[in-house]
């Protein structure tokens, strides 16, 4: 045996087994990635659940897609945005309104009866002994008194009148007494109605009227004449639209009949006159159509703005016993209620009195039928 044959076999046996199966590429790739595929596996990047995992290919087409269209992208990828919840709607303002307006007539209220109370000029009037009570039909009625200090009526009451608010119908309602009506005054002689105040106050008014016309009185209210004048000039600063139904003199003031405009002090004058053939009846006349002439007028826009601090003054120059929360709560609807005009009454009614004298009261007007009036009262404030 040659050299050559003994060691042509040494190189078999030191090939690995796979060797001898043959070189195959498509063996060896296949092999490399099955050992590959476990590897790739344990670090694989976790997809998260909010944002799909993109796909390679479709990315570079979007990528394109918003180059082209750029107002396209920017829309989809603003996000909305949430509009939040206002703070106040529409009822709320409103209310919210309301609120400051009420505030607000509160408080030009209470500076109108300052001013009046530390007002100088004019005496201050102190508030008197009042026993009121309600009516039976549960109204809260008001005596109204008008006094002049000066002249040869001082001390008496020039008008009287009682005013219902809160009566059956809910409308204002005002009844005038004429001031020479000749009634029993209790615990005095009989006399005009007008001597009662200054023999009692307005308490012995109250008891007067009680007595003989079965009328209660809640609360009284006395206004002098000068501070009536002021009361006019401060709501009504360009003066109170009126039909002077005739030409008036009086105190020196010339009053021309016809539609005009009148301040206070001359309002005042025309309210006063009696100097003709009318006499007390032409006067309570008058002093009726000047209070529906005021009320009406309250519902001027103006006249509202000016109405709280002007029945602050009211309350600062007047005697009364009115509580503020009373007025506070009743003006406003005597302000709403009162501009379409109010429902008048004058006592004594017709065909119930004749005219006479008496020995130390003057001239009077004598109730015939006292009956007859309590009815018409009654009557008057119960529908």
């Amino acid at each position: 045996m040659s050299r050559v044959d003994r060691y042509k076999h040494i190189h078999d046996k030191s090939k690995p087994l796979e060797d001898n199966k043959g070189f195959s590429p498509r063996k060896e790739k296949e092999s490399k990635d099955a050992t590959d595929e476990p590897r790739k596996s344990y670090y694989k990047e976790p997809v998260s659940e909010q944002e799909p995992e993109k796909d390679p290919i479709s990315e570079p087409l979007e990528a394109a897609g918003d180059q082209q269209n750029p107002k396209k992208s920017k829309k989809e990828k603003k996000p909305k945005k949430q509009r939040g919840k206002r703070r106040f709607s529409w009822p709320k303002r409103i209310a919210l309104f309301f609120v400051l307006l009420i505030v607000l007539a509160v408080g030009f209220f209470f500076k109108g009866k300052s001013y009046a109370e530390n007002d100088k000029s004019l005496p201050k009037e102190t508030i008197e002994t009042f026993n009121g009570v309600k009516s039976s039909n549960g109204a809260n009625n008001i005596l109204i008194l008008g006094s002049d200090t000066r002249g040869e009526d001082a001390g008496r009451a020039d008008t009287i009148m009682v005013l219902q608010l809160d009566g059956p119908s809910k409308k204002p309602k005002l009844i005038s007494f004429m001031r020479d009506t000749f009634v029993d005054i209790p615990g005095y002689d009989a006399n005009k109605i007008n001597s009662a105040y200054a023999l009692g106050g307005a308490d012995l008014v109250r008891q007067t009227l009680a007595e003989n016309f079965n009328i209660q009185c809640r609360y009284y209210a006395k206004v002098d004449f000068q501070s009536f004048e002021k009361i006019v000039d401060s709501m009504f600063p360009s003066g109170v639209k009126i039909d002077a139904e005739k030409d008036l003199n009086l105190d020196g003031v010339d009053i021309a009949k016809g539609m005009q405009k009148m301040d206070g002090h001359t309002l005042l004058q025309y309210s006063r006159f009696r100097m003709d053939e009318q006499g007390d009846f032409g006067r309570v006349r008058r002093q009726q159509q000047v209070m529906s002439a005021v009320m009406s007028q309250l519902k001027n826009p103006l006249a509202l703005i000016r109405t709280p601090e002007s029945l602050g003054r009211l309350v600062g120059y007047m005697s009364t016993d009115i509580p503020t929360t009373f007025m506070l709560k009743n003006g406003p609807s005597l302000l709403l209620k009162g501009s379409g005009g109010i429902e008048r009454l004058t006592v004594p009614v017709d065909d119930s009195w004749s005219y006479g004298d008496s020995a130390y009261a003057g001239s009077i007007l004598q109730i015939d039928d006292m009956s007859m009036n309590q009815s018409a009262i009654q009557n008057f404030l119960g529908q």
